[in-house]
């Protein structure tokens, strides 16, 4: 796996922290700071997520996908899912997640409760690399709904 990332300067007017992430599948990720008045100079103008923006919203990815092949696996009627992730970061640098919370929602057709429970234990104990590895500094939760579609 291969990525590039590459400081801009500026996004736009007022960025002095914009960056673009080129990924080895050919795909480009702007990212951004927040806007912060008393120091202009390392402000970012709030113009593309936050670099740890992504690495949450990647790891809600990573484990969404495989709660979805899991459940398909199973051969479960499943036609939507989402997770809604909430976050806590420490309070001095380096500011890791120190807590997540991921709420899924699976909408389907007939879905066990005890499929969806499975397929997110399988995620976070055996293949979310993603959430095993924020595993090491954040307690990490799950609760979950399935929504039974017609």
């Amino acid at each position: 796996m291969e990525c590039s990332v590459t400081w801009t300067g500026a996004l736009g007017a007022g960025s002095n922290m914009g960056f673009v992430a080129a990924t080895g599948s050919g795909h480009v990720v702007a990212m951004d700071g927040a806007v912060d008045p008393a120091q202009p100079q390392t402000s970012g103008a709030n113009l593309a997520p936050r670099p740890m923006e992504l690495v949450l919203a990647g790891t809600g990815g990573c484990t969404a996908y495989d709660v979805v092949l899991i459940l398909r696996r199973g051969r479960h009627d499943v036609r939507g899912c989402q997770v809604q992730l909430k976050a806590e970061r420490a309070e001095t640098d380096p500011k890791v997640f120190t807590a997540i919370h991921m709420h899924f929602v699976v909408h389907g057709k007939g879905v066990p409760a005890a499929a969806v429970e499975r397929a997110i234990a399988l995620s976070h104990e055996k293949y979310c690399s993603a959430s095993i590895m924020l595993g090491k500094t954040a307690a990490i939760t799950t609760s979950y709904e399935v929504v039974d579609v017609a």
